[in-house]
């Protein structure tokens, strides 16, 4: 059984306590904005299925447990706590942040004659003495019962597999530390990880990751997705099964998986890169100097949406459709990227998959926010309804003014019914595009953006509509001939 909990906002107080790490099964937990106190539990580092624990906004100090969730959480958990410290929040730990010791006071009238603690020295020695020894043995016997309960838990696996071991270790693993390329090169990778992987080559974050541009000794680049949250893989062996199948996967507008990293605290996937960059810097990016003409817009919109309609065809949900995940490559032509994520981590749940993607802002369907209703490809098409007008008008999907918030879809849908379709096109395109191969693409966008997912076509129909748009335009310009 799965366990989510969220508390976040009930004016909780006093501190976490340790039997939560009882919860093995606990995956999702949200304690923000409460007035919570003391330290974190140590024994947190326990909980193998934890890919989501946010105490942001609390009154929490001390040092972050170390190891497991906690060795990639991401820092946005753990803001609003001034007094906790660790790698993570940029605070190195001194002893002002350590609890105080614990005093054990044997003698409830204790005054302050030194003959009366002459007295009972000898028995808050042998009292201290007695307690550490008890915790000692606790321990020994608390990691006696795990050790078991772990070799029961890796021989029940290994049978239910048909007795194929498997083990994390460099030495037993060939493919652990190593970078695996498609293409059959085996790169050793362990030694220059961090090298490669740093903050100047950093080209892009988002929800499920960090992505680097990195150029190999053979001088090819390549863009290196570090995921956020290794528990969130189930094994080694399901990840690299699903990468697999997501490498074999070829289209024109999709990026190619080209090969992975696995080791057991990170995991990365490698794309092909491209130069010029994504969608979204090439629509909103002031210092670009590229005119992204009508042609090349359309190009994209069908480009994005033959994609789609091909992922769906192999019973893959993108999920998170928005400008940043398209990529443009020297011939205009449209690359999805990202496809796939929810297959490499697959303890994703409705609850998780939503707070990944709300940087989505104005590309996410509303089912995203009913628990009770599927997502499907609809949610795709919702997504792709927005890239429609946002490449159409060259505005972002939600724009901040100073004292208005302006939603694209709603924007447009109250210029077309006053019959200001004009007000809807990006300024740079004036006299440079069709009327009436515009419209009918806007309509099509608001169609795909529609609230009910039952309104929204399938990607196959979006692109036979497309291409009947295309025809017709081709069909106008040759009678003008």
């Amino acid at each position: 059984m799965e366990w989510n909990r969220n508390l976040a906002h009930n004016k909780l107080i006093g501190s976490i306590p340790t039997s939560i790490a009882d919860l093995a099964n606990l995956q999702y937990a949200d304690l923000s904005y409460n007035k919570l106190s003391g330290t974190l539990p140590k024994n947190l580092k326990n909980l193998t299925h934890l890919f989501s624990f946010n105490v942001s906004y609390n009154n929490l100090k001390g040092e972050l447990p170390i190891g497991g969730f906690f060795n990639t959480i991401t820092p946005s958990f753990v803001h609003g706590n001034p007094l906790l410290c660790g790698s993570v929040v940029n605070h190195s730990c001194d002893q002002s942040y350590h609890p105080k010791p614990i005093v054990l006071n044997p003698n409830s009238n204790y005054n302050n004659s030194r003959s009366s603690l002459k007295n009972h020295h000898h028995k808050i020695m042998l009292s201290v003495s007695v307690f550490v020894a008890i915790g000692a043995a606790i321990s020994i016997v608390v990691g006696i019962v795990a050790v078991t309960v772990l070799n029961i838990h890796v021989r029940s696996s290994i049978s239910h597999s048909g007795g194929e071991e498997f083990s994390f270790s460099p030495e037993k693993d060939p493919k652990c530390g190593q970078l695996v390329m498609f293409n059959g090169d085996v790169i050793e990778f362990a030694d220059e990880a961090n090298d490669l992987l740093k903050e100047g080559n950093e080209i892009g974050r988002g929800g499920f990751g960090i992505v680097y541009c990195v150029v190999f000794r053979d001088r090819n680049s390549v863009a290196i997705k570090k995921l956020i949250g290794s528990s969130l893989t189930k094994s080694q062996k399901d990840f690299e099964s699903e990468v697999q199948k997501l490498g074999k996967i070829r289209h024109q507008n999709l990026v190619a998986i080209e090969g992975y990293y696995w080791n057991p605290s990170f995991q990365l996937i490698i794309y092909e890169y491209f130069s010029r960059g994504s969608l979204h810097k090439l629509l909103h990016d002031d210092q670009s100097k590229i005119v992204f003409s009508w042609r090349a817009r359309f190009k994209v919109i069908l480009g994005i949406a033959k994609g789609l309609a091909y992922l769906h065809e192999m019973d893959i949900i993108h999920y998170n459709m928005k400008s940043t995940n398209v990529f443009i490559d020297h011939c205009d032509e449209p690359k999805i990227g990202d496809f796939g994520l929810v297959n490499i981590l697959p303890m994703l749940d409705h609850c998780v998959l939503s707070s990944k993607i709300q940087s989505a802002l104005g590309y996410t369907a509303p089912e995203f926010a009913c628990r009770t209703v599927n997502i499907t490809e609809k949610c795709d098409v919702y997504g792709f309804g927005i890239l429609i007008l946002e490449i159409v008008s060259g505005k972002r999907p939600v724009e901040y003014m100073e004292d208005d918030v302006i939603v694209l879809c709603d924007m447009v849908r109250s210029e077309l019914e006053d019959r200001k379709i004009e007000q809807c096109i990006d300024e740079k395109l004036v006299g440079k595009f069709s009327l009436e191969e515009v419209t009918p693409v806007i309509k099509l966008g608001l169609v795909c953006a529609s609230q009910v997912p039952s309104n929204r076509p399938d990607m196959a129909e979006v692109v036979n509509i497309l291409e009947m748009i295309q025809c017709s335009s081709e069909g106008q310009q040759e009678e003008l001939k």
